[in-house]
């Protein structure tokens, strides 16, 4: 915005000099007006009107004096830059951001001063019985002088919480990387790095871990301002969630609404300190959704997938089982392995109860009755071992997880 000043008049014409010895008479009155000023601004804007030794008044009283002394400074030399007064104004500002206030208290009273400083020293001029143009001139450089120190505090202000924000996410960072590092978590650590984090400490968290965005970058930073410890760096992108199990914006219907239907695996509540755990479990459910083993869309809560986060939790390990408990099951054909594998399974979760197995697969019961005959020929005595039985019932669940991947993502691929 362009500020006129007593050297810009109306189509370029120079404004009226200004009488030399104006500047030294309102120098010399200056720490009377500034008592005055400061005595009204406190009167009117609530912020000020504290005890005189605190911190927000102590600021008050510099910052009339600076914004007084540039006026006189111009006054004296209008073409003169006031680097040093705005400076403390932006000082002024840039103190405002870092104890989390704004700045409408200091404009209220950079405008309540300012016009209060204008009626007193407009009482000296009066006195001088200058000329209209001269007043006019003086009140345009009382303008501009407001101006100046009005934006070096809304720069110091601006400056100061970028990097405050900055500031903020860089120790976040540090806080989360802390959490769900490797080994113990120091507790004296944690709230230290807390505190300066601005990040209440929860005794109890949750981490998502969330599929990456790809190009979608309006949702990099999901309830991040709710609490949430974010870092969309890592891989996979995870958040560490407060309170997990509350009301709050976490819960419920409400969180998967803020991911805007990003896939997300959201780990067990866990206490602070194993947070590195929730991470584990909701990096393994993410991954499983990946595979179509766990719903590929939505937000899959491992509380509720236990088994099967179990199931795999050691790929390797769960192959080998699957290859011992079926192993008879590579005695029949790969048409007849599919049916006698769900009619095993069926047989084992319904109590060896053939009915309930006819009712479950859609089948009559003498099919059931037909395919358990083969299945005595090809497993014996296992059939009716406990051990053996749990060994099948796991690796025919896995088995069956598998075969449902692999006919979600076939799917998948034909509708792209």
């Amino acid at each position: 915005m362009a500020v006129p000043t007593p050297h810009e008049g109306p189509a370029g014409r120079a404004a009226p000099l200004l009488p030399p010895d104006l500047a030294d008479l309102l120098r010399s009155r200056l720490e009377a007006v500034a008592d005055e000023v400061e005595e009204e601004v406190r009167r009117q804007v609530p912020e000020y009107a504290g005890p005189a030794d605190g911190a927000y008044t102590r600021n008050l009283r510099a910052g009339v004096v600076q914004a007084l002394t540039l006026f006189v400074d111009h006054i004296a030399d209008p073409r003169g830059p006031g680097d040093a007064i705005a400076a403390t104004y932006y000082e002024l500002g840039r103190g405002e951001a870092l104890v989390g206030r704004g700045l409408d208290a200091l404009q209220s009273a950079l405008r309540i001063g300012g016009l209060h400083a204008w009626r007193l020293m407009g009482r000296t001029v009066e006195e001088l019985g200058l000329d209209s143009q001269v007043v006019a001139a003086l009140g345009e450089l009382a303008f501009r002088t407001v101006h100046e120190v009005a934006e070096a505090a809304a720069e110091g202000y601006a400056d100061a919480r970028l990097r405050s924000t900055d500031e903020l996410e860089r120790r976040r960072r540090r806080l989360l990387e802390l959490l769900l590092g490797e080994g113990p978590v120091p507790v004296e650590a944690v709230h230290e790095l807390a505190h300066g984090a601005r990040w209440s400490v929860p005794r109890y968290v949750a981490v998502v871990a969330l599929a990456a965005a790809g190009e979608r970058r309006e949702d990099d930073r999901p309830l991040a301002a709710a609490g949430a410890l974010v870092d969309m760096g890592a891989r996979p992108p995870r958040m560490l969630v407060p309170d997990p199990d509350g009301s709050g914006r976490f819960a419920g219907r409400a969180f998967a609404l803020a991911l805007r239907g990003r896939p997300a695996a959201i780990g067990p509540t866990v206490p602070l300190a194993e947070a590195a755990r929730s991470l584990r479990w909701a990096s393994l459910a993410l991954g499983l959704m990946g595979r179509g083993i766990l719903p590929r869309q939505g937000v899959v809560r491992c509380d509720e997938h236990l088994s099967t986060l179990l199931l795999h939790s050691d790929e390797p390990l769960l192959v080998q089982l699957r290859a011992r408990a079926l192993a008879p099951l590579d005695r029949v054909s790969e048409g007849q392995r599919a049916r006698l594998a769900e009619t095993l399974l069926a047989w084992l979760l319904s109590g060896s109860n053939v009915p309930d197995v006819a009712t479950r697969l859609h089948v009559h019961p003498q099919t059931v009755r037909y395919r358990m005959r083969q299945l005595e020929k090809v497993f014996g005595d296992a059939l009716h071992d406990p051990d053996a039985r749990l060994e099948m019932i796991l690796a025919l669940r896995a088995e069956e997880t598998r075969l449902h991947a692999t006919k979600s993502g076939d799917f998948l691929n034909s509708q792209q």
